[in-house]
Parts: structure tokens; C-alpha cells; sequence
């Protein structure tokens, strides 16, 4: 209720911030009186005229007369509306006032708190922030977490986890420095590790509005020479090398990056883009978990016969065209499928796996590039074979 008192009281010195103005009766210079001042101001500069010879003296005398006629015109008609305009004037600001006040004291006060009423939340009670630091945590207010997780940082200065805890929720609260300087204090307990100096150098370049400073950039070649696979950290560099104005350099790091990356890594799609960004080549993506000949198939295959063998590469290449159909954002696994169409003869099917590829990836100048070379490739070994 307490609040709510505070609301009115504020409302109220706000209508009555409006209202006094309109209260005060001011006498405003009416036209009658801008005139007579016009008028003053002409026969000064007659007189000046006429005393300087500019103006002779019968013209100087004629001008006086008109502009005294004009005075005296001025005052009969202020003489004649001074009897009505008053009282006239009166009620039109009397009604003005009646109104500016119904609007302010009434119409305000009701449309907002009806406003409140519909959008607000009236019956939630007050959460003062003591009561809430000392009630049980909350998941939901991040906030108060945040809050307690430092109280007890303070207490406790060295308990690296807690600001490995806290670094993240940092730098998802728009909090990048704080971020920084947690995993700061995290490496300095905990000791070194690739994810701890790559994300701090992360922090420290969301700080930077996306620079990449030289304090992250060493946070970054601490990270690879800890793990030198360490993807964020090579994509940064990379990043840090194209501010510097080193297109070469970055080029080769990014391709370094992509060449290592997973066909299914989430990030391969950025740092392809980067790349090309820099005018570097996409170099071929290593394919996790294909089916292929392991080293068991191998040692089967050499005991087998020719027709057992084909019936084993068939059945291989059949698991692949059934991932592929399953998983058909995999431009290496089409182009190995080709070439293994290609290889056992069947042209028909390498050309329907070269068209469903086609329709794959038909936003994807460079996968079209690559699957019109692979059928290049096809079709001068299949002319070579029918020649032989």
C-alpha cells in the first residue's frame, strides 16, 4: 500500500505541476498595445528625419499627422472592445482551465490505472531484495543466483569452480569483462586447460565489440599450445590475423581449422564462410563414422573370392546409400558414393546419385562444383573402360 501512495502522491504533483500554470491569471499584451508601440516607434524616427533634413519639414509635419490619426483610431477601437471582450475572454479561459483539470485530476489517473489493471500484475506481492537473498534459491532469478554465487566468492576467494561456474553466466549477461576476469581466477586456481585461456580470449573479444586484442590473442595461443585442435581458439587467430590485414594468414588458418572439422560439426558452416570471406579454398571435410572397410573387412576380403568380394563392396556401398538417404547434407559421402557406382559399372545409378546430390545442395556452389567435377571424373574412366 505503501507504494501505491507513493504512485498517487507522485501522480498528484504531476496534474498539479499541470494545473498551476493554467491558475495564474496573466496579463498577455494585447494587439491594441503592439500597435501603439508601432506607432511611438515611427514618429521618433520622423522626428529624427526631419530634424537631420532628410525629411522636409511640410511631410515631416503630414506623416506626424497621420500617424497620431492612427493612434487615435487605435484607442476608439480598444475603447469600443474593452466593454464585451473581457467577460468574453473570461469564460473561454475559464472553460480551457475546467477542462486541462477534468483531464489531468480524472482522465489520467483512471485510463492508467486501468491500464495497470489489465497489463499489470496488482495482486503480486512486494519481493524486497533482502527477503529474496535470504529466501531459498530460486533457478528461475538468475540474478539472486549471480548474487549469492559472488557473496560466497567473496568469502571463499579461492574456489576456482565457483568461477568457472560463474565465468559463463557472466558473459550470457552481457557481462564480458566480469567473465573474463572470473576465468582469469579460474586458470589462476585451477591451473591452465585449453577451454579455460579459449574461453577467456572469447570473453575478452565480446569486451572488444568483436576486436580481437592482443590480451585475447594470447589467451587464444595459450589454448592451442595446451590442445592444439582446439577449434575456437584457431578460429580467433584466424579472425585476429584478418584484422590485422594478413588475408593470407588467416586463410591458411581457417583451412587448417576445416580441414580437421567434422562434416557434421555445427561451426564448419562459419568457418567455411570466413574462409571464402578471405579468398581461401575449402579443403575436403573429414567424414566421422562413414561406413567403410576397417581393418577386419580388409582381412576378410583378402581370403574371398572375386564375386565374394563384389557381394561385400555392394552391401558397403548399399549402407552408404541408405545413410546418405537418412543424411543427405554429406557432400563427401555423395562423392564417394559416385565414384563407388562408378567403379562397379553401374553408370545409371551414379547418375541418380548425381542428380539426387545435385538437388541437395543446389544452394551450394561449391558441393556443385565438386559433384560436376566427380562427374567428369566419371565419365572419362567409364570411357576408358568401354574403349579397353
Amino acid at each position: 500500500m505503501s507504494l501505491f501512495a507513493a504512485f498517487a502522491l507522485m501522480t498528484a504533483l504531476a496534474a498539479l505541476a499541470v494545473l498551476w500554470p493554467l491558475s495564474r491569471v496573466r496579463a498577455a499584451r494585447g494587439a491594441h498595445d503592439a500597435d501603439l508601440a508601432v506607432y511611438r516607434d515611427q514618429l521618433a524616427e520622423i522626428a529624427r528625419d526631419a530634424k537631420s533634413g532628410r525629411l522636409p519639414k511640410a511631410e515631416a509635419e503630414a506623416a506626424r499627422i497621420e500617424v497620431a490619426r492612427r493612434m487615435l483610431a487605435a484607442d476608439s477601437a480598444q475603447e469600443a472592445a474593452a466593454i464585451e471582450e473581457p467577460a468574453r475572454v473570461a469564460r473561454q479561459v475559464t472553460r480551457r482551465r475546467r477542462a486541462a483539470a477534468v483531464f489531468a485530476l480524472l482522465f489520467v489517473p483512471v485510463f492508467a490505472a486501468g491500464l495497470y489493471g489489465r497489463l499489470g500484475s496488482p495482486r503480486l506481492p512486494g519481493a524486497p531484495l533482502a527477503e529474496r537473498l535470504t529466501a531459498a534459491p530460486d533457478r528461475s532469478d538468475v540474478a539472486i543466483l549471480v548474487r549469492r554465487v559472488e557473496e560466497h566468492l567473496q568469502k571463499n576467494p579461492n574456489d576456482g569452480a565457483g568461477y568457472e561456474i560463474l565465468a559463463p553466466v557472466y558473459l550470457r549477461m552481457g557481462r564480458p569483462e566480469d567473465a573474463a576476469r572470473a576465468y582469469a581466477e579460474a586458470i589462476r586456481i585451477l591451473g591452465s586447460s585449453a577451454v579455460r585461456h579459449s574461453s577467456r580470449g572469447e570473453a575478452l573479444v565480446v569486451a572488444s565489440d568483436g576486436l580481437v586484442t592482443a590480451d585475447a590473442a594470447r589467451a587464444f595461443a595459450d589454448a592451442l599450445a595446451l590442445d592444439a585442435n582446439e577449434p575456437r581458439s584457431a578460429y580467433f587467430l584466424g579472425l585476429a590475423a584478418e584484422q590485422d590485414g594478413r588475408a593470407e594468414d588467416a586463410a591458411r588458418i581457417w583451412s587448417q581449422l576445416l580441414a580437421r572439422t567434422p562434416a557434421n560439426a555445427p561451426y564448419r558452416p562459419m568457418v567455411a564462410a570466413v574462409l571464402a570471406r578471405v579468398g581461401g579454398a575449402a579443403p575436403a571435410a573429414p567424414v566421422a563414422g562413414a561406413p567403410g572397410p576397417g581393418a577386419a573387412d580388409v582381412a576378410a576380403a583378402a581370403s574371398m573370392s572375386t564375386d565374394e568380394r563384389n557381394v561385400m563392396v555392394r552391401g558397403m556401398v548399399a549402407r552408404l546409400a541408405e545413410r546418405l538417404s537418412t543424411e543427405p547434407n554429406d557432400i563427401e559421402g555423395w562423392l564417394r558414393l559416385v565414384r563407388a557406382y562408378g567403379v562397379l559399372g553401374d553408370k545409371d545409378k551414379a547418375a541418380e546419385a548425381l542428380k539426387t546430390a545435385r538437388a541437395t545442395f543446389k544452394d551450394n556452389a561449391e558441393a556443385l562444383g565438386r559433384l560436376d567435377a566427380a562427374e567428369k571424373e566419371l565419365a572419362v574412366k567409364t570411357g576408358a573402360g568401354e574403349k579397353g
